[in-house]
């Protein structure tokens, strides 16, 4: 059975030359998982809001989209009210976002069940759920998205869920109206790789229990590999290629696939590499180069969250030991609320920590005096996850990028100037660019306006947190390119945050890894990633998507037979043979 058929999908917008989105087709069947994928701008979102509807002003539509075989583009108002959440729901990318701050989940899965029972009442059946039937419908809806103890979870607010768990409620806000088809834009993006693995699961889970199809928007790969039974590529709003998942990574047809599938950073197979036998461990490991002092040292560090408003007191870092030598790139990885974030801005002197000590250059930032503040500052920065939040949005480029040279009175006027111009060479923009705003930038543009801005005053330090989590493949491949050129021109050392381990495994030198605020295993890149030796850095790199989809089912199917409880979730023959 069709759920969804787009035919001859043409979306254009006024003042802009020819169509964003140039003549889409694409059909998704119940119970059937199909992939969109394609660089930034290529037209995946546009493609789907159009489906229910949610195009921004000023777009102008042709062709038709049936939902269910209903009509839904140029629909009046009323029919798109019949078809959204029952027909279609979406998962937008940031839960935070698509989540009211002052209301609790429960309020909020309250207010969309009765909704969705108002507006079948409005249809003739005479539906209407009292309060406590939809505080029930709630609690039930949090156990199928697997919320904990979801009884007592139904009080709490958006903030005091993880990350993934704000997004299982967005998924169960999308369910909340029993859809046929849900529409899953970029759901695992600002995720780390084990939650990004529950919530893969959980959507494969819900389309085999209750036979909705999934419409998945990405640009990881590894995700189509795991996921997807069909995939459709995008490329500068036309359909290059659509084929079954297995074809389209065995033997892509057109360039651009190949493209795509090139690029995608990956954990080579342990035995493809021969880690070096370099003993490991978690406290007081020498700089790589005994001749060198080490710009950044951070000696048993904690940091700990005092106790607020009936909480209770909370260790966010733990005993923390780390040194990291000049030109050195130390990669920095575990889930969320592991610890990361909150290291790297105490190695910063943004965070202040409770116990232990954080050295840059020898100096202790808890004893240093304002002058040696002010000069250590010079020599350490930051880049943020998200550039587009980061970055002023009344500023042009060249203020923001300028801002430091100003604040640390380096150069103004002329010769600020040319040091900006200089520096955005280095990161391969357009000297031009400077008089542009952030909102006139692409995603990886903006990312190189932030490492411009970062490394304006040439720092020893720099730490990098997420830099490459919402860009697309091929623009994360440029970037990491830029970043690996500028770490060669720039000689910084930097503390890399990511999720992503493949990222990790091709820019640092060396690797730690955290769990609940601790150090659990710290060494060589090669030597951590592809021989670990804590379980906890095995669990997370088990948990990374394979960007093969016959070895991804062989993984799965190789771990059903060594556990007999896992259930078999392979949907190709062949991937069982590979396994076996």
């Amino acid at each position: 059975m069709t759920v969804l058929e787009i035919q001859d999908l043409v979306v254009q917008f006024d003042g802009r030359p020819g169509p964003v989105v140039d003549h889409v087709d694409l059909t998704v069947h119940a119970g059937e998982i199909v992939a969109l994928v394609g660089e930034s701008g290529s037209g995946k979102s546009l493609t789907a809001r159009s489906i229910l509807g949610l195009l921004p002003d000023g777009a102008r539509t042709r062709g038709s989209v049936r939902l269910g075989g209903v009509e839904v583009l140029g629909a009046d108002a009323a029919t798109l009210r019949g078809v959204r959440g029952t027909g279609a729901a979406m998962v937008f990318q940031e839960p935070q976002t698509a989540l009211n701050p002052v209301q609790t989940i429960g309020t909020q899965l309250a207010t969309a069940l009765r909704a969705q029972a108002k507006g079948t009442s409005a249809q003739g059946s005479n539906a209407k759920l009292s309060r406590a039937e939809a505080r029930g419908q709630a609690i039930e809806l949090l156990r199928r998205v697997e919320i904990p103890d979801p009884a007592t979870r139904i009080g709490w607010y958006p903030h005091q869920l993880s990350g993934g768990q704000k997004q299982r409620v967005v998924i169960a806000l999308a369910l909340s109206g029993k859809p046929r088809l849900l529409i899953a834009d970029e759901p695992t993006t600002a995720l780390d790789v084990t939650v990004q693995a529950e919530i893969l699961d959980l959507l494969r889970g819900l389309g085999r229990e209750t036979g909705a199809a999934v419409l998945l928007i990405t640009h990881n790969m590894g995700v189509v590999a795991d996921i997807a039974d069909r995939v459709v590529v995008l490329r500068a709003g036309r359909v290059v290629e659509k084929r079954g998942v297995f074809d389209i990574f065995a033997t892509p047809h057109v360039d651009y696939t190949r493209h795509l599938l090139a690029v995608i950073p990956q954990l080579p197979e342990s035995a493809q590499v021969a880690p070096r036998n370099v003993v490991r461990a978690v406290a007081d490991l020498p700089a790589p180069d005994a001749d060198l002092a080490p710009v950044l040292e951070l000696e048993n560090v904690g940091v700990c969250y005092p106790a607020r408003g009936g909480a209770a007191a909370f260790d966010a870092v733990q005993g923390a030991n780390l040194i990291l030598a000049p030109g050195e790139t130390v990669g920095l990885v575990g889930e969320s609320g592991s610890g990361k974030t909150t290291l790297g801005r105490a190695a910063l002197g943004l965070e202040k920590a409770t116990g232990g000590r954080v050295l840059i250059s020898g100096v202790d930032l808890a004893t240093a005096d304002r002058a040696q503040l002010r000069l250590l500052r010079k020599g350490i920065a930051l880049v943020h996850q998200d550039p587009q939040a980061s970055l002023d949005p009344r500023w042009s480029v060249g203020q923001s990028v300028a801002e430091s040279l100003r604040v640390h009175r380096v150069a103004t006027g002329a010769a600020a100037r040319a040091r900006v111009a200089q520096v955005l060479d280095s990161v391969r923009l357009p000297r031009d660019f400077a008089e542009r705003r952030p909102a006139e930038l692409s995603g990886g543009q903006r990312q190189r306006v932030a490492l411009a801005r970062a490394l304006v005053l040439a720092p020893r330090v720099l730490v990098a947190d997420e830099p490459t989590s919402a860009l697309d493949v091929s623009v994360q491949a440029e970037v990491l390119d830029l970043f690996e050129d500028l770490r060669a021109e720039y000689q910084f050392a930097c503390l890399f945050i990511s999720h992503d381990l493949a990222v990790v495994h091709r820019v640092a030198d060396r690797v730690a890894v955290m769990n609940a605020g601790r150090i659990v295993e710290l060494g060589p890149a090669d030597n951590v990633l592809l021989a670990p030796e804590h379980d906890y850095t095995r669990r997370l790199i088990a948990a990374v998507p394979i960007p093969d989809p016959v070895r991804q089912r062989a993984r799965a199917a190789s771990a059903a037979l060594l556990d007999p409880a896992v259930e078999n979730t392979d949907r190709h023959p062949d991937a069982i043979r590979v396994a076996v």
